[in-house]
């Protein structure tokens, strides 16, 4: 796949915040009081895609919104808070040039992880979606879904071991976009919250749009 251009890039018109591209999930296998899935959510228009594994890692299920009712998930609306990307209500933010979501949108029975075979069902899903955002900064959080995108939609997954006390809130530059892994909060330690907010901000006083090249490929 690294050597599959991104759609050339156009504004999604659309004035919905959750699920804007009107994904079906491929299945149901949630507990009754559950979402169905956490799908994706925020900026269709974003240049900050945050990108995380599943509702029983970093929360969702209970509201159907990624990053939301877990503390992992509050861990990362703060970041996105201080550097201006959220605001409003902690269940239902509002979200500026970033998108949310999982790399396996779909609820499962008490929260378990996927089956290979049930991340292999929504990776389809995932990736329509991370093509129709077309972000510049792509932000992986945690090894599954850091290790999904490094070998998915770059070159670089050979080059790089997959330590993300090393990893984390580096830049990982391709030739379409740039990516930000991010330990998952659960693991955070000292400064590792403070080294992701200063690289955000790092990023936003840049012209972080000439990662996107005019082939927009990635690699």
């Amino acid at each position: 796949m690294g050597s599959d251009p991104l759609p050339t890039p156009v504004k999604n018109v659309t004035d919905r915040t959750s699920n804007p591209f009107g994904m079906r999930p491929p299945y149901d296998r949630s507990d009754p009081d559950d979402h169905v899935a956490a799908f994706g959510y925020g900026d269709a228009n974003a240049d900050f895609h945050v990108i995380g594994d599943h509702p029983g890692v970093h929360g969702g299920a209970a509201t159907g919104i990624p990053f939301t009712g877990s503390d992992s998930g509050r861990a990362i609306d703060e970041v996105c808070r201080e550097v201006g990307f959220a605001s409003g209500p902690l269940d239902r933010p509002e979200l500026d040039n970033c998108y949310w979501s999982y790399i396996h949108m779909c609820s499962l029975p008490g929260g378990r992880s996927p089956t290979e075979e049930e991340y292999a069902e929504c990776e389809r899903y995932f990736d329509a979606e991370l093509r129709a955002i077309n972000a510049h900064i792509l932000l992986p959080i945690g090894e599954r879904a850091t290790d999904h995108v490094l070998r998915e939609y770059t070159t670089q997954r050979g080059r790089l071991d997959l330590d993300m006390d090393r990893l984390h809130a580096t830049e990982i530059r391709g030739r379409g976009f740039m990516v930000v892994p991010i330990k998952t909060p659960a693991g955070w330690v000292d400064t590792d919250r403070d080294r992701l907010v200063s690289r955000l901000e790092a990023i936003l006083a840049s012209d972080y749009r000439q990662t996107k090249g005019v082939a927009t490929m990635v690699g």
